[in-house]
Parts: structure tokens; C-alpha cells; sequence
């Protein structure tokens, strides 16, 4: 099969995973492209919303379509690296004692991390060693986790008392930082209406694990090109104060910009989403698309900012006017 196949292929079954996700999930439709987009990106999602909004159930949602393995870690203060990855025990044989590694709830396709800044550093740790080498290690041994491998952590923006902030190093791990928000009118009386009623059939399975791993692949293939990633580099760049010839905003809000990876991941993402849309390449517009969720939780804003009120999203808009289209 050539990549334009697999590219209708791909429009095809986002098609059959938004409609059955819609039979348990009212609206979220960004939210639910921009995690299938993630795991396409083989990247990782923190997701940022107050309790009530069915972030666990997207998630939990999500694998049940994917006809993927799921595992729910909740994080709290007491909670050990071992809790995650795994642990030995000793167990009698026939030759004696000898130790049994049984693995932790990391060994699943789909982790949903549920409150990740409410457990210590050193268990965000073990968790976050796991994102980025797709392995865990325990008494010296490595075991390496299947894939698809996709880790979607939750923070409740209001609370923060008793919490452990990520460092920017580890916030820096996840490809997307995306913030669900309240449902509409509508969608509300949609979501009283059928979630108060009897219960209906699960979603049905419609994609499986050897489809991601093809879709995963494909998005590696598919080209770009040089002025959209010269516009991806510029955007990420003119983030960083004390460039030449960027915009003033910057060096007066900013106090440090995104890093390379911000800029593999804006081409990464604009790749999926235009071969979820069907088409053969990337644009520019499929750049400006992904700056937000990939670059808002890569820029650290000064105390003028917090002074005058001003957050990421409000930078990251006036950098998207202000950075000229590479032509």
C-alpha cells in the first residue's frame, strides 16, 4: 500500500473513531483530533482541565475504539516509582528462591497519569524516564513497553495546594499541552440528557494496534516543505529574547522561549493533521494550527506578564501576526 492510500486509509478510520467516540463523548471534537493526533506524533499529552469534564472517560474512550490496552495510574503523594513500573518479589522454585519481576501498570499501550504535579519529583520521574525511552528499568534489568506507547496526564488547574509543579525540563516531554473547557449550552443538556438515561452499547473497536503503527510510520514519510519548516523554526526561534529582529512583546514579556523540540513538533503535527485531512503535505496554516498546544507550556513568561495579565496564548497569537509567512 503507497502512502497516498494510506493516507485515505487514515481519513477514513478518523472518520470511524470520531463517530463511535461520539456515542459516549458529547463535543470535545479538538480535543479528541489533537490526542489522536499526539499518538500518530508518537508524542504525549498533558491535558489541563477542572474536575468534571470527562477527562478520564476521553482517554478511557479513546482505547476502547483503539482496541488498545489501558492503564489509569492515580497519582498521589505516597505513590512509589515501584507502584509504576514494577517490582520484584521473591518466589520459591524448584532451584531455591529466586526473584519474579512483576510489571507495573506502565506496561500498557495507553497510560492516563491522573493528576501528575499531585505525586513527589521522583515518582513523576519514573513516569516521565518511560515517555521518553519507551522502557523501564528495574534491578538493572530493561524492559521495553509495546507499542504503541501513549501517555496522557491530567492537572487540575484550580487546586494547588499539596501539589509538585513538572519542571520545565519534563513539561518539555510532552507534545501537547491543551486545556479542556467548559461544554457548550447545548452540549450540557446533551450530556445531562444522555448520560441520566439507561445505559447504552460500548464503542465499538474500529482501528487496531497494527493500523496506529502503520498510521505512525506514514506520518514519518510524509514531506514538507523548506518554507514550512522555515516557518516553524522562525516561530520557535522569535520565542527566545535577544534574536535579532524580532518582535519587542518578547524581550518585554518572555523571560525564556521553546526549545528545538517545539520545532520538530510543530512539523510533526502539521504532517498529521494534514494527512488526516487527506492531503499529500503540510501547510503553513497546519503549522499555525499546532503552535498553541505545542508551544504554551514551552515559554516561561517574566514578572512583567504576570504584572500586566498577560499569559502564553495572548504571546503565542501576537507572534503568529507578527512572524511573516515564508514564502
Amino acid at each position: 500500500m503507497d502512502n497516498l492510500q494510506l493516507i485515505e486509509k487514515l481519513q477514513a478510520a478518523r472518520e470511524k473513531l470520531y463517530k463511535e467516540i461520539g456515542h459516549v463523548i458529547v463535543g470535545q471534537r479538538e480535543i479528541l483530533e489533537h490526542l489522536f493526533l499526539a499518538m500518530l506524533c508518537r508524542g504525549h499529552v498533558l491535558l489541563e482541565g477542572v474536575p468534571g469534564l470527562a477527562k478520564t472517560l476521553i482517554i478511557k474512550t479513546l482505547a476502547e475504539v483503539l482496541d488498545l490496552s489501558f492503564s489509569r495510574i492515580q497519582f498521589t503523594p505516597d505513590l512509589m516509582p515501584s507502584d509504576i513500573t514494577g517490582t520484584e518479589i521473591i518466589q520459591e522454585s524448584e532451584g531455591g528462591r529466586e526473584f519474579k519481576f512483576f510489571k507495573g501498570p506502565i506496561f500498557a499501550h495507553i497510560i492516563l497519569a491522573d493528576e501528575i504535579n499531585r505525586t513527589p519529583p521522583k515518582t513523576q520521574a519514573a513516569l516521565l524516564e518511560a515517555m521518553q525511552e519507551h522502557k523501564v528499568t528495574a534491578a538493572g534489568t530493561s524492559y521495553t513497553l509495546e507499542e504503541p506507547f501513549f501517555v496522557m496526564a491530567t492537572q487540575n488547574p484550580i487546586e494547588q495546594e499539596g501539589t509538585y509543579p513538572l519542571p520545565e525540563a519534563q513539561l518539555d516531554r510532552f507534545m501537547f499541552n491543551l486545556r479542556i473547557l467548559y461544554p457548550s449550552w447545548e452540549e450540557e443538556i446533551d450530556i445531562v440528557e444522555t448520560t441520566t438515561g439507561a445505559e447504552g452499547d460500548g464503542p465499538a473497536k474500529v482501528i487496531s494496534r497494527e493500523d496506529i503503527l502503520e498510521f505512525q510510520e506514514l506520518i514519518r514519510q510524509v514531506p514538507v516543505a523548506e518554507n514550512v519548516v522555515k516557518y516553524a523554526v522562525g516561530l520557535v526561534r522569535n520565542t527566545r529574547p535577544g534574536q535579532d529582529g524580532q518582535p519587542q512583546f518578547i524581550s518585554e514579556w518572555v523571560e525564556w522561549g521553546a526549545g528545538p523540540r517545539a520545532s520538530q513538533y510543530l512539523i510533526l503535527g502539521a504532517k498529521a493533521l494534514a494527512a488526516m485531512d487527506g492531503r499529500p503535505t503540510p501547510d503553513i496554516g497546519d503549522v499555525t494550527t499546532m503552535v498553541k498546544p505545542v508551544m504554551r507550556h514551552r515559554i516561561i513568561t517574566n514578572f512583567n506578564a504576570e504584572a500586566e495579565g498577560i499569559h502564553t496564548d495572548e504571546i503565542l497569537d501576537r507572534m503568529i501576526e507578527a512572524v511573516p509567512k515564508q514564502s
